[in-house]
């Protein structure tokens, strides 16, 4: 008997060490938020900090050519005009390596980067890993012009993301793009 008390008591101790581990890591609006650096659909590399200035939107989803997955990456790049009407960087962005989001944003027609975190350190950085699989949860987050996070989606309609996300940002009133 005292031989399964022990199982449970380790048991227990390991799940609360990633419980605290998962609350710990929970960014905050308001909060700076972690920095990334993360390979692209595009072949570039994208680090948050190289778009200081600007407001930036990470659209995470579990993994890539899943139906829900499919739709909110769709909908950013066929609505991506609503987003392009104010001055900001975005991106969609999984755990899935950076081949397999590729052909992914390639069988979407995406005019924009989708970023891969097989290591899933941005994703633990953000609190996002929702699995023992490993999948990313599906929020996006606003990083604002100064660094810090202005909004996190986390009820994400997937067909009508970018609608979704352009309301937000005229609600957080984000400037509108500069005219060339």
């Amino acid at each position: 008997m005292s031989r399964w008390l022990g199982k449970i008591f380790l048991l227990a101790v390991v799940c609360g060490f990633f419980v605290t581990l998962a609350d710990a890591a929970e960014v905050k609006v308001g909060e700076p938020a972690p920095d990334f650096e993360l390979a692209g659909s595009d072949g570039k590399t994208h680090k948050l900090a190289d778009y200081a200035g600007k407001t930036v939107i990470v659209a995470w989803f579990p993994r890539a050519f899943t139906p829900g997955c499919t739709k909110e990456c769709k909908s950013f790049a066929e609505q991506g005009k609503l987003l392009r009407e104010f001055d900001v960087v975005y991106f969609t962005a999984s755990c899935d390596p950076v081949e397999e989001n590729t052909k992914f944003a390639e069988s979407l027609k995406c005019d924009y980067p989708i970023l891969s975190d097989p290591t899933r350190a941005a994703a633990l950085a953000y609190g996002l890993v929702a699995n023992e699989k490993g999948n990313a949860a599906r929020k996006t987050f606003i990083i604002g012009a100064d660094g810090k996070l202005l909004a996190v989606i986390d009820k994400v309609d997937t067909a009508g993301h970018a609608q979704q996300v352009a309301e937000k940002l005229a609600e957080l009133k984000v400037p509108a793009a500069k005219k060339e």
